[in-house]
């Protein structure tokens, strides 16, 4: 009996060690895009909360101002200003991006892509320029079972109706530069909404890529607290719809509920605790 305890607790720990070190695994998270995505540090907020219960998760960002997933692989970035402005040209033959030598880095085992929403709104750019970026940067991890994440994204605050247009030689070689392309005409929230979340949508499915809920929850709290302002500026989140886009990243990421978290950011307990709930409503 004695020598059966014995094996048994033997085998416990072996077990108990097993799983300390499935959960000291390092995991890599890339985050790939512009400013509404490292607007007032959000990737640094999520970090923040893994480190609360999930301090294997560790996060790095390749995001600049105005870069769509086209130019995080065309463009070299020649200068860079204190305000966060950047200068760029294409690179030549041999030349690598600045994201292209951070996906080389490491084995990433998320990576997660956001898109400047208004390409997701005009059809021909969606589906010639997103998706053609996001298979070349599928291609470029070299991880098979790397996790790729859409990143959604919310209805601006330009006044309706509205439209956005691009020539065809901004899009693809293959339009007509001389013709504009253009998304639906806008006629209210509820309407742009739809049609950004159908874009992500498309791109999702069409690249097998898991999506995000963020702009959902952008409408949520419009509509349960229409004076709590997660933007600063027409498109660009504010410190509370960064911290809301982070709290929906936690998730994702940790699988656990952000209302547990004790981190709040830069901003008020009672507004944190409030959209840490709301993410736990998607």
């Amino acid at each position: 009996m004695r020598n059966f305890l014995l094996v048994t607790i033997g085998l416990l720990a072996l077990s108990c060690q097993s799983q300390n070190k499935v959960k000291k695994e390092q995991v890599n998270v890339l985050f790939i895009g512009n400013s509404l995505t490292y607007y007032h540090d959000m990737p640094k907020t999520v970090q923040a909360m893994l480190n609360e219960t999930d301090p294997n998760i560790k996060i790095e960002q390749s995001t600049f101002p105005g870069m769509s997933l086209t130019r995080h692989l065309e463009n070299i970035i020649i200068s860079r200003t204190d305000d966060d402005n950047i200068s760029t040209r294409k690179k030549t033959e041999g030349e690598k991006t600045e994201t292209e030598i951070k996906i080389a880095e490491k084995k990433w085992d998320v990576v997660i892509l956001q898109e400047g929403t208004v390409n997701l709104l005009i059809p021909e750019m969606r589906d010639l320029t997103v998706n053609k970026a996001i298979g070349k940067i599928k291609t470029l991890v070299n991880n098979p079972k790397c996790r790729f994440i859409l990143f959604t994204t919310w209805p601006s605050e330009r006044p309706y109706p509205k439209e956005y247009c691009r020539d065809g030689g901004r899009i693809d070689e293959s339009l007509d530069d001389m013709q504009d392309y253009c998304s639906p005409k806008i006629e209210n929230y509820e309407q742009e909404f739809e049609l950004i979340n159908n874009g992500h949508r498309l791109v999702a499915k069409k690249n097998g890529m898991e999506k995000t809920d963020n702009g959902n929850l952008y409408r949520m709290v419009k509509e349960d607290k229409p004076d709590l302002k997660l933007l600063e500026d027409p498109i660009h989140p504010n410190e509370n719809g960064a911290f809301l886009n982070a709290c929906e990243f936690y998730e994702i990421l940790s699988g656990k509920k952000a209302s547990k978290l004790n981190v709040n950011g830069q901003i008020e307990p009672k507004i944190a605790d409030y959209l840490k709930n709301i993410a736990g409503k998607n």
